[in-house]
């Protein structure tokens, strides 16, 4: 028996709508990155790009659990000397929910190329409002992340 290796010429991608409205972040961060590694395939194959893409609705209403929200503290560097800087998820998820879905799921896929591409297959939107009608995104239900 031969094991099976994808190629990417033959890699389908379907499009898939979550609402993250009550959703843990950790939880959906999860979800979303098996959705875009392509690992929920039966083609998946870790050294091709077998992923699908992601349309995340209502960033929003998504829910830190325990005490996250004040002492989770998300940390970049600017690449200036002395250039640290610090934002807590409070702040991070009033300002931009979308990009600590982001960070979330950036932080979980491979460090590499592979990786970089897979992130550009997600979007994020802090409303119902999206782009990606067109594409008749499939709705996909997170099991077991509901608070």
């Amino acid at each position: 028996m031969k094991t099976y290796m994808a190629k990417p010429a033959d890699v389908e991608r379907k499009w898939h709508i979550i609402d993250a409205t009550n959703l843990t972040l950790g939880r959906l961060a999860t979800a979303v990155t098996d959705l875009l590694d392509g690992k929920l395939k039966v083609t998946y194959t870790p050294h091709v790009d077998t992923g699908d893409f992601v349309v995340v609705i209502n960033t929003d209403k998504m829910v830190l659990t325990g005490n996250k929200l004040k002492n989770k503290k998300y940390y970049w560097h600017t690449g200036f000397p002395g250039g640290i800087k610090e934002i807590d998820y409070k702040t991070l998820m009033q300002k931009d929910s979308p990009k600590a879905l982001k960070i979330a799921v950036k932080g979980m896929l491979a460090k590499n190329s592979l990786g970089r591409k897979q992130i550009n297959r997600l979007f994020a939107y802090k409303d119902e409002n999206h782009k990606q009608q067109a594409q008749k995104p499939e709705v996909y239900v997170v099991k077991g992340a509901t608070r």
